[in-house]
């Protein structure tokens, strides 16, 4: 182990070395074997220009949640992410290397699961995403700082899309001309959420933007949801990019790089699991969110969708890849989901008033 962990864990009052933990993409992560057991995490600055203000952000937050719970009877250690503060009082330690380090009270009992096992998994999942916005709607999102500015603008997605098309670095936008129609085509969709926070016709509120399952912990005995986790990408938004994304991943039949697209298909009981658990939590729904649910699912899908293949043409400069042709994959599992979610719509709006008591 790095004896610089040693040094770093001094500031947060701990003497004793981390393990490797976990698999996250993102941030390094460690375990800290004591009583209680710490995660200590490296925020990682190429994907987090500035992790002081993403700092600042997981702080106000969870203090405010903190409060929520106990005021509710709840455990606040358990039902949110705890900071340990540095010995000078600070929620993360600035190294002389340069890097951000942080370090959160380990939670037992509890484990995220990175594949969808059954229903019952997104609909605890989905009750813990509800339980999130709803006690956080009366904190005030535009405190927030966008730590990644414009991470669902659609609209300033599709200008990206545009630029990629126009330069078309890597030569490729020929090879895929229908996947390209496919996205302009849907073009006047990119602005309905943008406008309808910017009119105020929705309310801003605190978004996750990373919903994905393995960022709730599930509890090893009940199977609830106890905790949502990741609070890196934390900023002001729309609820509906929380719950589109949640099942643009948690809907799908498939892997996000299924080459064999017959095997990719948009699940309804997913959806219905999922939709009933966040709608059973969330009382502060306002009737356009709601009415904007399967809508939010479609977007979110080709926002996703235009990013992999702006990506394939651009030439890889984004995304991990492992073939040459693996953004292009992605993009079109996307626009399958896309596909089915427009030819279900009137079905998936009928399941939600159904589920709302409309």
């Amino acid at each position: 182990m790095d004896t610089r962990f040693y040094e770093i864990l001094r500031h947060f009052d701990i003497s004793l070395d981390p393990a490797a933990y976990g698999n996250g993409h993102i941030n390094d992560t460690y375990i800290v074997y004591s009583q209680p057991n710490y995660i200590l995490q490296r925020i990682n600055k190429n994907v987090f220009k500035n992790p002081p203000a993403v700092m600042e952000n997981i702080k106000g937050v969870t203090e405010f949640l903190r409060k929520k719970i106990a005021a509710e009877g709840g455990d606040p250690d358990r039902e949110t992410l705890t900071l340990i503060p540095t010995v000078d009082g600070e929620s993360y330690y600035h190294h002389t290397d340069g890097e951000y380090y942080r370090v959160y009270k380990f939670i037992e009992g509890a484990t995220s699961y990175d594949l969808v096992e059954n229903p019952m998994q997104l609909y605890h999942a989905a009750k813990a995403f509800g339980k999130f916005q709803n006690m956080l709607a009366d904190y005030p999102a535009d405190t927030l700082h966008e730590t990644i500015v414009d991470f669902h603008n659609t609209r300033a997605r599709y200008d990206q899309f545009r630029t990629a098309l126009k330069n078309n670095a890597s030569g490729r936008a020929d090879n895929c001309r229908e996947e390209i129609d496919f996205v302009l085509a849907r073009e006047k969709d990119a602005g309905v959420i943008v406008d309808a926070l910017a009119d105020g016709s929705i309310p801003l509120r605190v978004t996750h933007n990373d919903t994905k399952l393995n960022n709730v912990l599930l509890d090893d005995r009940t199977g609830e949801g106890v905790c949502v986790i990741d609070l890196d990408t934390v900023m002001p938004g729309s609820l509906l990019y929380d719950y589109g994304d949640a099942l643009r991943f948690g809907g799908s039949s498939g892997a996000e790089d299924e080459r064999d697209l017959s095997k990719i298909w948009f699940d309804t009981e997913k959806f219905t699991a999922f939709t009933r658990g966040f709608l059973e939590a969330l009382p502060s729904i306002t009737d356009k969110e709601r009415a904007l649910l399967p809508f939010s699912i479609k977007l979110m899908t080709l926002e996703c969708g235009a990013r992999f293949l702006a990506d394939y043409i651009n030439g890889d400069v984004y995304f991990k890849t492992h073939s040459e042709d693996h953004n292009l994959v992605r993009a079109r599992t996307q626009f399958k989901l896309v596909k089915e979610i427009e030819d279900k719509m009137d079905e998936l709006n009928g399941i939600v008033a159904e589920i709302a008591g409309k």
